[in-house]
């Protein structure tokens, strides 16, 4: 993964409410009405949040109905973690 895509990922998960998705996301595909009910957030809020999260690769959707089906892109999300697990410090003591 490129550093330039993990500075995208870690600007996205920055908002509480954006980091609340991804947990909620880590359990299963959500539908917009249920992340709405969980977040009280507004509509069109919800959808500028997942546009930030969907433009950065870590959530996939498809529309059914009126509704957008969400969740977490796998192979995104695994990337994102082993490159943040690669990320060490040595102590000097």
């Amino acid at each position: 993964m490129l550093r330039e895509e993990v500075a995208v990922i870690c600007k996205a998960m920055s908002d509480a409410n954006r980091l609340r998705i991804i947990e909620m996301l880590t359990q299963g595909e959500r539908c917009g009405c249920e992340l709405l009910e969980e977040l009280q957030v507004t509509q069109p809020t919800l959808s500028h949040h997942m546009k930030v999260l969907s433009d950065c690769g870590l959530v996939s959707s498809y529309k059914e109905g009126k509704w957008h089906h969400y969740s977490i892109n796998c192979s995104k999300f695994k990337e994102f973690k082993n490159y943040i697990s690669e990320i060490t410090c040595i102590c000097i003591v």
